[in-house]
């Protein structure tokens, strides 16, 4: 028998955004010390897309974190580009970013200066990290 009364297929499914409520992270003290959201949610979220390696960490979806040791040894050159496709590969994952912009890449002895600006839905965030990946 056929259920009467219903109308299948034309219900309305609306998507609702989720807020960006997140714990926070001492990371120096190793403890959760409050809550974030907002713009200060996506910069924590930024740096800890770029400090976890991807496929390293069963409990992180295969789309969380950056290859960018992969890059180890590369030319220099070749590493510029590779570095900014890789970078926004990593953070355009999460929903809230848009997109990254004005990627530099200096180079000194075994360290490395990268800077870019990180496009949000929330505005720009300029960010500027020192690494030693690049050697």
């Amino acid at each position: 028998m056929i259920p009467a009364g219903g109308v299948l297929g034309k219900a309305s499914v609306a998507d609702e955004r989720q807020p960006s409520l997140t714990w926070k992270l001492d990371f120096e003290r190793g403890r959760v010390v409050g809550k974030l959201d907002g713009m200060e949610a996506i910069k924590q979220t930024i740096d800890q897309i770029l400090q976890t390696q991807r496929y390293s960490y069963l409990i992180y979806s295969f789309n969380y974190g950056n290859e960018l040791s992969r890059l180890i040894g590369m030319s220099p050159l070749f590493l510029r580009s590779e570095a900014a496709r890789v970078i926004r590969e990593a953070l355009t994952q999460d929903d809230r970013i848009g997109d990254i912009s004005d990627l530099q890449i200096v180079n000194a002895a075994d360290r490395a200066l990268i800077s870019f600006t990180v496009l949000t839905e929330l505005g720009a965030i300029d960010y500027e990290r020192e690494v030693n990946a690049f050697v």
